[in-house]
């Protein structure tokens, strides 16, 4: 991505608009019945799935997310799914955050989402990341628009290739993070450019958030 592509906020929502039209997502399921969210949490395919982007539905109960799937039966895949979810869930289902998820594998746009428990979560949050986390400088390697909300009101998802260092740490090390990139930062993803980070340990990514508030404070002190 050239410096003037990470500074055209229009051209890059424009180019995530065209990618997502290119895909032809469609919402073809309706929300699941209880009895039939309990039989694909017993028998549907486990895989984890990134969420891209939440509303709320506008005419019946329930959100409507859209996610990023990966199962170890093929490569990943981006679907939307109506689900009813509690509060205490939806604040683990942000864009950026990783939940479970249960497949049909007779169709694998009928999903069922869940917030895994302590024991087998993938990734933790992002909000408890930058509450918590040790801090890192990161350069931009690579970044790459996975996607833009389908209403084009929400903050575009990329995948970010990013090298950390930690004055804690003897030696550099490589991640990519799947991140909400605020529009006000978009053009802090070119490549080289610098990043603040939180991490809790050298991993590949699944401890790792980027502070945009930081970063953007550190370009404009």
């Amino acid at each position: 991505m050239s410096m003037a592509a990470a500074q055209d906020g229009p051209g890059l929502l424009g180019r995530l608009s065209t990618q997502l039209e290119s895909h032809g997502f469609a919402l073809r399921h309706g929300a699941l019945s209880p009895t039939a969210r309990r039989e694909l949490l017993l028998r549907g395919l486990a895989g984890t799935a990134t969420i891209l982007g939440v509303r709320p539905r506008l005419t019946e109960l329930g959100h409507r997310f859209w996610v990023r799937i990966q199962t170890d039966s093929g490569l990943p895949y981006e679907t939307r799914v109506r689900q009813l979810v509690v509060a205490a869930d939806l604040e683990s289902m942000q864009p950026g955050d990783v939940v479970g998820c249960r497949v049909d594998p007779g169709d694998r746009d009928r999903v069922v989402l869940y917030v895994p428990s302590p024991e087998e979560a993938t990734r933790v949050s992002i909000s408890k990341i930058l509450a918590d986390g040790r801090r890192a400088a990161a350069t931009v390697l690579a970044a790459t628009p996975i996607a833009a909300d389908y209403s084009g009101r929400d903050d575009p998802v990329l995948r970010l290739d990013l090298e950390l260092r930690a004055w804690d740490e003897p030696r550099p090390w490589r991640v990519r993070v799947i991140q909400p990139v605020p529009l006000t930062a978009i053009q802090l993803v070119d490549l080289g450019r610098h990043l603040e980070v939180a991490f809790f340990t050298v991993d590949r990514g699944e401890s790792v958030a980027v502070d945009w508030t930081a970063s953007l404070e550190e370009t404009n002190p």
